[in-house]
């Protein structure tokens, strides 16, 4: 079984309008401090060598090549291990790039959102299209072959337009990969706090992600997860641990784990993580239900004898009768044994799961 491990830089150069994750902006570097933390947590774990190395943030690339490449060390990854580096294009120069590169990362993914420079700055983005561009370029001069992009759908305003020059930066600068989500406005975000106006409404929302996957399949990228589309072979290793509940290790503030069944976490608390009081605790177990709403995530799709062996679980005539009514409208696929989700499926997907596992 494959095992990853996830490295989570709580640090920004500035803190986007929509952005929940655990970060602070204002900062220009990740202190070593937090570096020795990292270490420190690598080296008290126990654990396999790792096939899959993910850098998530915040702004992982604010990390020096040296900083990146003393953990990379720390964590023995296999050989042939995907070792990815979120980044920004702000962020980036060429010679920081080959640093990269020469550390060990063989796989970017640049946070891209828009083309439109406008929506951009709505969003707290501090970077420019132009700069997306040079990112691109930059990583390939560097030798990254494996490159992904991240576009924000139903932005304030948003039109197929915006979503069509966005794609074809994409297409023409070389991404293999793209994650194509719906901005979602969370609590505790300045969004959240003042909405921006001209919020495209659930419908539209809808539409516009409809949209996408057709159109990123006819540029060659062919969806794989409900947000995620790449080209043959181009699939996120990492990620697709998380969605067929394979064992993964996350290591700093906010930080989840799953190992053997159990999940843990790191609360929060980027100070206390440096310090050392903030505890790796137990949060729970990987229960049969997560593992039929992550393989739903998948257009693979959840398999029952997969379910029925790995966890005795076998659906009821009520639960069969109802996925043949989703079947009906066009919802998912079900041949009697493997139930997929089509892309309108996936986006009723929370209350297609509230039906199934009550």
């Amino acid at each position: 079984m494959a095992f990853g491990i996830y490295i989570h830089i709580p640090y920004c150069l500035s803190k986007c309008r929509y952005c929940d994750f655990h970060s602070s902006g204002g900062n220009g570097q990740v202190p070593d401090t937090y570096i020795q933390a990292v270490l420190h947590h690598l080296k008290e774990q126990n654990f396999p060598q790792p096939d899959t190395l993910y850098f998530g943030g915040g702004t992982p690339s604010l990390l020096t090549p040296q900083q990146l490449a003393c953990i990379i060390d720390t964590a023995q990854p296999v050989c042939g291990a995907e070792i990815t580096l979120e980044a920004n294009p702000e962020t980036l120069s060429l010679p920081l790039l080959q640093g990269f590169r020469m550390a060990g990362a063989n796989r970017l993914s640049l946070g891209i959102q828009t083309a439109l420079d406008d929506s951009l700055k709505t969003l707290g983005r501090p970077h420019t299209t132009a700069q997306s561009r040079a990112a691109f370029r930059m990583a390939q001069q560097a030798g990254f072959s494996n490159i992904s992009g991240d576009i924000m759908l139903a932005l304030p305003n948003y039109t197929t337009e915006e979503f069509d020059q966005t794609l074809s930066l994409m297409v023409e600068e070389g991404a293999c990969h793209i994650s194509a989500y719906l901005l979602k406005i969370e609590p505790g975000t300045p969004f959240f706090q003042n909405p921006p106006a001209n919020l495209p409404d659930e419908d539209a929302a809808a539409d516009f992600y409809l949209y996408a996957v057709e159109k990123l399949a006819l540029a060659g990228y062919q969806q794989y997860e409900i947000s995620n589309f790449s080209k043959a072979g181009y699939e996120s290793r990492h990620n697709l641990l998380y969605w067929n509940c394979e064992d993964y290790l996350g290591i700093g503030p906010g930080a989840h784990s799953c190992i053997k069944g159990i999940r843990y976490a790191f609360p929060r608390d980027t100070h206390g993580f440096i310090a050392g009081t903030a505890p790796f605790s137990v949060t729970g177990e990987c229960t049969w239900q997560d593992y039929f709403m992550l393989q739903l995530r998948l257009n693979t799709g959840l398999h029952l004898p997969l379910l029925q062996q790995n966890y005795g679980i076998t659906l009821s005539p009520a639960q069969i009768q109802f996925i043949q009514q989703c079947q009906k409208h066009d919802l998912l696929h079900f041949d009697g044994q493997t139930i997929q989700l089509t892309p309108q499926g996936m986006l009723v997907q929370n209350s297609i799961l509230v039906q199934l596992l009550s």
